[in-house]
């Protein structure tokens, strides 16, 4: 998962480090549960596509501080031997609840709850929250294109703008559980058993000294390939597959022209009619330059006959919304429920649960409650992971995952599906059981908490 030189025991924040040894000096190691959700929707969103899962319990199987790690932290001067002693032989040992990948759900739901000793469960904050985030914040862009698609393919060309090769990888693989078929990263393609597509680059046109004789030399390389048509004129372009076309006769394969710059929707249109004029129905058209999933909407809205569509920065790097408002936080300790009263950042405490509430195998809306509750709905959340280890059947397949994906989705409400906001937005209920927990915790952290006297005076004055 982690391709840098460090140990991946080192991505977390330091305030982690310090907090479990200031934990181990107080001999504070009962069970805590942390909870990861997001706070609110983004304005742009109706639900976000939970991904990222696999990728967060490998990193919690193999958590261990090597040498190395452990001779940095040494070298710091802020960490004691015993507490490094301790650090040696840490591993994670709790249990993990969640949601699983491809699971549509929405603001204050968890996604994933870990219980475990409170040393751990605090060091893997950062690591467990940048896989799920990352992963969640692009497959939920990624199926909002899919669903602009209209069922037409959409193809990853995302990488080279995407922030990092890690990125790359990880992108394309929620891109595959949101429902883009395929990609043009070879790496994800053998790391994941993705389909791969490409075409090829207008520099391939430009190093010919004509384009005809380029389109010529490819197609008879690649006999089905989809030819560029844009490098200089587009519909001069599709005019010389067409005279390709005729020169090869039956021999002629090419599968498609792609469109990659003008009036995508109009150069449609004209090439559709020129390809088909040309008896060459059977070739598709192929659209990319800058895509995002308005403007597919708007073209898919319009009728423009594209078979296909190449997404790239926009989806790889998800534009508009590049990040969540995500918290890990604390709700339960010593097997004590916990909150936090912070203005726009409240806490609801304790252990939960997420019951989708159905009519007619459509969701209606969702109930979070306490864990231990039994409410009308199916519940979202389950036991992954027990001991340190995930629990049977094991690791989920991306087929799996994508196939429950597609199930999930079809699932909800087409309003929700959509692109545009939702009206009335997706309802999140809260239990009785669990709003009269928030009250009562709400209530003890109030009349524990001293109130400064009114009349006060400052020291000194």
């Amino acid at each position: 998962m982690f391709s840098g030189r460090a140990s991946p025991a080192l991505l977390t924040d330091l305030y982690s480090l310090t907090m479990i040894q200031a934990y181990f000096e107080e001999r504070m190691s009962e069970p805590a549960v942390f909870s990861l959700f997001v706070r609110r929707l983004p304005g742009r969103r109706n639900y976000l596509l939970a991904c990222g899962l696999d990728d967060a319990l490998t990193f919690l199987e193999t958590l261990r501080f090597d040498q190395a790690a452990l001779a940095y932290l040494e070298s710091l001067g802020r960490f004691s031997a015993p507490f490094l002693r301790y650090l040696e032989t840490l591993r994670f040992t709790g249990e993990v609840y969640a949601v699983a990948e491809g699971t549509p759900v929405f603001a204050n739901e968890p996604l994933v709850e870990v219980r475990a000793p409170i040393a751990e469960a605090q060091l893997v904050e950062a690591a467990v929250m940048n896989q799920v985030h990352f992963q969640t914040v692009i497959a939920s862009k990624a199926a909002r294109v899919v669903e602009a698609a209209r069922g037409r393919q959409v193809v990853d060309f995302g990488l080279r703008r995407m922030h990092g090769f890690e990125a790359g990888l990880k992108a394309a693989r929620a891109f595959a559980l949101a429902g883009v078929e395929a990609t043009s990263n070879v790496a994800a393609g053998e790391v994941y058993g993705l389909q791969v597509a490409g075409t090829l680059a207008h520099s391939y046109i430009q190093a010919h000294d004509d384009e005809y004789a380029a389109f010529r030399a490819f197609a008879a390389i690649y006999p089905e390939t989809t030819l560029l048509v844009d490098t200089y004129d587009t519909l001069d372009g599709v005019r010389k597959v067409i005279d390709l076309a005729r020169e090869l006769g039956p021999a002629f394969r090419v599968a498609a022209v792609r469109l990659d710059s003008g009036d995508l929707g109009g150069l449609a249109d004209r090439t559709r009619r020129l390809l088909d004029d040309a008896g060459l129905q059977r070739v598709g058209i192929f659209a990319s330059g800058g895509l995002d999933e308005d403007e597919i909407a708007r073209l898919t809205d319009a009728g423009a006959p594209i078979d296909a569509f190449g997404v790239g920065t926009d989806m790889g790097v998800s534009r508009d919304v590049p990040a969540f408002d995500m918290a890990y936080k604390l709700v339960e300790y010593a097997g004590r429920p916990r909150l936090k009263l912070s203005t726009g950042k409240a806490l609801l405490p304790g252990a939960k649960q997420v019951f989708r509430v159905e009519q007619d195998g459509v969701a209606d809306h969702d109930v979070l409650g306490c864990r231990e509750e039994e409410l009308q709905g199916r519940p979202l959340l389950r036991q992954v992971m027990a001991g340190g280890v995930r629990c049977p059947p094991g690791r989920v397949s991306l087929e799996e995952s994508c196939a429950l994906a597609r199930l999930e989705l079809s699932r909800l409400p087409p309003r929700v599906r959509a692109i545009h906001p939702a009206r009335p937005a997706y309802g999140v209920d809260i239990s009785r059981a669990l709003a009269e927990l928030r009250d009562r915790c709400a209530g003890a952290v109030r009349r524990t908490t001293p109130t400064p006297a009114a009349d006060a005076t400052p020291a000194g004055r």
